[in-house]
C-alpha cells in the first residue's frame, strides 16, 4: 500500500485550525520523503530512531517516551498509525490522523512525522531503515502484545541492521484519559461502561474469549453470494418515470453461512460448514477461495436453480444502496436433497461442541432437518432471518428447542405476532414459551440488544457505533462471536456485550470485504473497558 501523506489543511473533527502552523508543517513528510531524509542523515553520521503509534491523546507518557527514544540517537523520526486501522473500538481515534501528526510535529524532541499507509510499522521500517526502532514499556513483554506484531517489527528494524529498544519511563493509557475526559458516548453508554469498568469484568470478558478459542464448532446454513455493483445516480430519464446510473464498479463478497462461519474461525479453533450450491452458477472456487485456512467447507449440491446471489445497488458517495436484484430459487429442496443433507449433519455434529444454524429461509433447512439439528447438536444456536423473500415465512417458531436463539427486534415481533409489547415482555412471555430455549437475545442495531438467559436478570446492552458504514450481515457477526462465548459458559450480560462490540466492529466494514478477527475484537473490548 502507497504511503499516505499528512494533509496539514485537513480538520479534525473536534475542531481546530485547518491548516497546521508553518513549522509544524515543515516536519510532516511522507513516508517516501522520510525514507530520503533517514538516507541523507545516516550518511552524514546522524543516528536514526524511529517510534509508531496511534498517539490519539498526547500526554505525559508520550512525551516521555519520545525524549527517550530521541536520547537513543541524533533524529527522531515518528510515524503514524491513520484512521483506518485505529482498532481501538468504536469511537476512535477521537482525533484524526492529520491532527495527532501535527500534535507530534509541535515536540521539540520529534523531527519529522509522517502518517504510514499500513496497519503497522513494518512497511514504514523497511522504507527508512533507523539505526533504532523505539517502543513503550508496554510492549516489553511479547506475549502481552495481542497483536501479535511487535516481533514481525523487531525483524523488520534487524534486517538492515537496526535495533529494537524498550523505553522504560511513566506509562499511562490515552484509552483510559479518553474513556476518563473525553468520552465519544452519550450519556446512557457512559454509565453502562463506567459499571462495567467499576465491577472489574475485562478480565473475566476476555477470559470467555480465550475459552472459546478452544471449541470446534459446525455452521450450517445457506451461502449467499453478495454481489455490490456501484452506480453513480444521474437524472430522471426523459421518456420514463426513471432515474438512470452512470455503472463504475462491482464487488463480489461470499456471504450467508460463509461469512459467518469466516467470523467464528476468528475466535475459535476448528470450524466446519455444511452448505447446499446451486447446480447453476455454482460459485464453488470463489466461496472455497473465501474461507479462512481453519473453515472446512462440506458443500452439497442442489439440482435445480444457482447458489443464491443478491446484487445490491449503491450510490458509492455514502454506501446508499439503491434497490437490490435476487437470483435463485428458494423452493424446498427435494425429499433426497433434505436426506442428504440431513445425514451429513449426523455424521459431523457429534464431533463439534456447538452447532450454529444459521437459516436465511431460501429452501434448504426442512422440518427434518430442524428435527437433525435439535437431535445431534450438543449445544444448538439459532438464527431465522426475516428478508425480503421470505417476510413472514421463516420464523424461530420452526424450532422447538434451541440453546441459544439470536434474532432481530422484528423477527421477534412477527414470530410472536406482537407489534407493540416491550422486548423484555415480548421475550420472556412469548419468545421463551414458543421456543423452549435458556439463552435468547434481540438485537435492536442502534438500541443495542435485549439479552435474556434462565436464572439470570434480563438485561439491556446499549449499542456502541460511532458511525455506520454498511449494516449488511452485522447480525450474523453478533451471531456468529456470541454463539461460541454462550457455550463456553459466559454469562448473559458478558456475551451481549462482546456481541454489540463486534457489531460496532461489523457495521464500519463494507460487505464482506473482511472478517471480525479476534485481535480488533479484543483491542476494541480492552480500549472500552480502560
Amino acid at each position: 500500500m502507497p504511503s499516505s501523506p499528512v494533509h496539514p489543511g485537513q480538520a479534525s473533527h473536534l475542531g481546530g485550525r485547518a491548516t497546521a502552523p508553518p513549522e509544524a508543517r515543515k516536519k510532516m513528510k511522507t513516508i517516501d520523503e522520510l525514507a530520503e531524509i533517514a538516507a541523507r542523515m545516516r550518511a552524514e553520521g546522524h543516528v536514526v530512531v524511529m517510534a509508531h503509534g496511534v498517539f490519539d491523546l498526547l500526554h505525559m507518557g508520550h512525551v516521555r517516551h519520545l525524549e527517550e527514544a530521541r536520547s537513543h540517537g541524533s533524529k527522531l523520526i515518528v510515524t503514524v498509525t491513520p484512521d483506518r486501522y485505529v482498532n481501538k473500538g468504536p469511537g476512535r481515534p477521537v482525533f484524526n490522523e492529520a491532527m495527532r501528526a501535527e500534535m507530534l510535529a509541535a515536540l521539540a524532541s520529534v523531527d519529522w512525522v509522517a502518517v504510514n499507509g499500513t496497519p503497522t510499522a513494518e512497511a514504514a521500517l523497511e522504507r527508512i531503515r533507523p539505526d533504532v526502532f523505539a517502543k513503550g514499556p508496554d510492549y516489553a513483554d511479547p506475549g502481552q502484545d495481542v497483536t501479535g506484531k511487535i516481533q514481525a517489527e523487531q525483524k523488520a528494524v534487524e534486517r538492515h541492521g537496526g535495533r529494537l529498544v524498550i523505553t522504560d519511563d511513566v506509562t499511562l493509557s490515552s484509552s483510559e484519559l479518553i474513556n476518563r475526559h473525553l468520552n465519544p458516548f452519550e450519556p446512557s453508554v457512559r454509565a453502562f461502561l463506567d459499571t462495567m469498568r467499576g465491577n472489574g469484568e475485562r478480565d473475566t470478558i476476555l477470559g470467555l474469549l480465550e475459552k472459546a478459542s478452544r471449541m470446534r464448532v459446525l455452521v450450517v446454513g445457506e451461502t449467499i453470494i453478495d454481489e455490490y455493483r456501484y452506480v453513480l445516480p444521474m437524472s430522471k430519464t426523459p421518456k420514463e418515470n426513471l432515474i438512470a446510473t452512470l455503472h463504475q464498479s462491482r464487488e463480489l463478497f461470499a456471504g450467508g453461512v460463509i461469512a459467518t462461519a469466516n467470523h467464528v474461525a476468528s475466535i475459535c479453533r476448528e470450524v466446519d460448514v455444511v452448505t447446499v450450491l446451486g447446480a447453476e452458477d455454482d460459485h464453488a472456487e470463489f466461496v472455497r477461495s473465501s474461507l479462512k485456512p481453519n473453515v472446512r467447507l462440506h458443500a452439497l449440491s442442489r439440482d435445480n436453480g444457482p447458489t443464491p446471489l443478491k446484487c445490491r445497488y449503491i450510490d458509492p458517495g455514502h454506501m446508499r444502496k439503491l434497490f437490490e436484484v435476487y437470483y435463485m430459487d428458494d423452493a424446498p429442496a427435494t425429499p433426497e436433497q433434505q436426506a442428504r443433507l440431513d445425514a451429513k449433519i449426523v455424521e459431523l455434529a457429534a464431533g463439534h461442541d456447538l452447532v450454529i444454524a444459521n437459516d436465511f429461509g431460501h429452501g434448504m433447512i426442512g422440518r427434518s432437518t430442524v428435527d437433525t439439528l435439535i437431535g445431534h447438536a450438543k449445544f444448538l444456536a439459532v438464527n431465522t432471518q426475516t428478508n425480503s423473500a421470505n417476510f413472514g415465512y421463516n420464523l424461530i417458531s420452526k424450532y422447538p428447542r434451541a440453546d441459544y436463539v439470536c434474532i432481530d427486534g422484528p423477527e421477534a415481533r412477527l414470530a410472536a405476532g406482537d407489534k407493540f409489547s416491550a422486548i423484555e415482555t415480548l421475550i420472556a412471555e412469548k419468545v421463551a414459551k414458543m421456543v423452549e430455549a435458556p439463552h435468547i437475545v434481540v438485537t435492536q442495531g442502534q438500541y443495542g440488544c435485549t439479552a435474556y438467559a434462565e436464572n439470570e436478570p434480563p438485561c439491556q446492552v446499549p449499542a456502541f457505533a460511532d458511525k455506520v458504514v454498511d449494516t449488511v450481515g452485522a447480525g450474523d457477526a453478533f451471531l456468529a462471536i456470541t454463539a461460541p462465548l454462550i457455550a463456553a459458559g459466559g454469562a448473559i450480560r458478558h456475551v451481549a456485550f462482546i456481541g454489540n462490540v463486534a457489531g460496532a466492529l461489523k457495521v464500519n466494514i463494507v460487505g464482506h470485504r473482511q472478517s471480525i478477527d479476534k485481535v480488533s475484537l479484543t483491542k476494541a473490548i480492552t480500549a472500552l473497558l480502560k
